[in-house]
């Protein structure tokens, strides 16, 4: 049991059987139950869901056995069930927080646990902080681990219908009948969610890779171009409207258009706020974006002229905060993240696939087609994430050089502004931007670039090589 588990936003990941084992497990279920016991909310329950990974319904039980053993109920969920589902239930049947088992598009080899409070947006530090307090303090303590569960408090749930139930509400589900499309939930947790809803509603799908792997069939269960190119393939053969998928957990989407092109993360955001001011018609309202997402965002709101745009840290956790607090229209990180208002404040790949089939058919065009719309009110947006790779020693100063002193110019745009809101993100002349986020993991510097065209784009990331290369 000695070993360091570190307890952020998106909990622990570990690799299964070499960190990941029951017995550490056990520990960090003992650390939740310390939290929501100290919050005085034990009564209310705990709901535990799971991903399609290895033994993850074991885990979950172990979990349930942990929080029962010290008097909080567990509601475990009846199969692998999607993380934005599992939250969902907190405020369904107004539980304590979720417990949720999933290494997201991690490799099939790890597993994960994350807490989610009542508040059903990701735990923000002070939450995370305390649990890792008590995983320290269980570590130090594995006799206060209680592994005796009591069966009276554990009960097996359905959290489908009250999801679907929901899901009926915010969307215009007369509009999807008749609409064809593909999904891919890659082997993972969506399956069942994003195609049975809409074949409940009417629609016709096919299913790709429908079936649970817990291998992913030899890949990642992440939705990027390379993974999604049977989706593509299918779209294209069937003459379908799009082409749908979520990740791992199923809180993150793919979307392809009926021609199998992919569209990107930033797109849908767009796409979703876009339609929502169409739909709704709103005097006034919020969105919030990341600091690394598109600021298209931005000039849709001034269109508009009644949106007022929120920029947050990198990570939904800050997204889904101020969205509970302004009760934004949209909220989007442009690593595939997405809620709207009405919703929990946690990303939700069935909702943004739903949304994108949703205004495909209620406005009769292709997703390129709005997309074209769009960019006649905003102009256009490029945006893309490079990873260029330093050492450890490097990276450091280099991030250090650009807080204290950032270039006067890039590409021959001069720089107009600097945000230090999380990395150095630089605001250049015309609307260009270029932001810089040193990996916590991995030594290298990730630049996210916007600008107006490919030209523009690609000097950007000239200049950016050039920079981080000379060191």
């Amino acid at each position: 049991m000695n070993v360091s588990i570190k307890f952020g936003t998106d909990g622990w990941r570990a690799v299964m059987a070499r960190e990941f084992t029951f017995d550490n497990v056990a520990i960090v279920a003992q650390a939740i139950a310390n939290y929501v016991k100290e919050q005085g909310h034990a009564e209310r329950g705990v709901v535990i869901g799971y991903d399609a990974r290895l033994l993850s319904d074991l885990f979950a039980d172990l979990i349930a056995d942990v929080l029962t053993a010290n008097g909080i109920p567990a509601l475990v969920t009846d199969r692998d069930t999607p993380t934005p589902v599992t939250v969902y239930t907190v405020r369904a049947r107004g539980l304590a927080g979720a417990v949720m088992l999933t290494a997201s598009h991690n490799p099939p080899q790890y597993n994960g646990i994350k807490f989610i409070p009542e508040t059903c947006h990701p735990a923000l530090p002070e939450t995370t902080d305390a649990i890792e307090e008590q995983i320290a303090y269980c570590l130090k303590h594995p006799e206060s681990v209680k592994r005796d569960g009591n069966a009276s408090l554990k009960q097996t749930i359905d959290p489908r219908p009250d999801y679907f139930a929901h899901l009926h509400g915010l969307l215009d589900t007369r509009a999807l009948a008749g609409l064809k499309v593909v999904f891919d939930p890659l082997y993972a947790t969506g399956r069942d969610y994003v195609d049975g809803f809409l074949r409940e509603v009417g629609a016709q799908v096919e299913t790709v890779k429908g079936e649970r792997n817990p291998a992913f069939g030899g890949s990642l269960p992440d939705p990027n171009p390379q993974n999604l190119r049977l989706l593509s393939e299918r779209v294209r053969e069937t003459g379908a409207h799009l082409g749908l998928a979520t990740d791992g957990d199923a809180d993150r989407f793919g979307v392809v258009d009926s021609d199998g092109e992919m569209v990107t993360a930033n797109q849908v955001i767009v796409l979703t706020l876009w339609y929502l001011l169409r739909k709704m018609k709103p005097e006034s309202g919020h969105a919030v974006r990341t600091v690394a997402t598109t600021h298209q965002i931005d000039a849709l709101a001034r269109c508009y002229g009644n949106i007022t745009v929120h920029e947050t840290p990198v990570g939904f956790k800050w997204v889904g905060s101020t969205m509970a607090r302004t009760g934004a229209l949209v909220g989007g990180e442009e690593s595939g993240g997405l809620s709207i208002a009405g919703h929990i404040p946690e990303k939700d790949g069935i909702l943004a696939d739903l949304l994108m089939a949703e205004m495909v058919a209620k406005e009769g065009m292709t997703l390129k087609q709005a997309l074209a719309q769009v960019a006649q009110q905003t102009g256009e947006y490029r945006t893309q994430r490079i990873d260029l790779h330093v050492s450890e020693s490097v990276k450091g100063e280099l991030m250090r050089r650009f807080r204290e002193q950032p270039p006067n110019n890039l590409n021959g745009l001069h720089v107009v502004g600097t945000n230090l809101i999380d990395g150095v993100k630089l605001l250049l002349e015309g609307g260009a931007w270029v932001l810089v986020r040193p990996s916590g993991t991995e030594p290298l510097i990730r630049c996210y670039i916007e600008a107006h065209d490919e030209v523009a784009l690609n000097g950007l990331k000239e200049a950016m090589q050039e920079l981080v290369e000379a060191g």
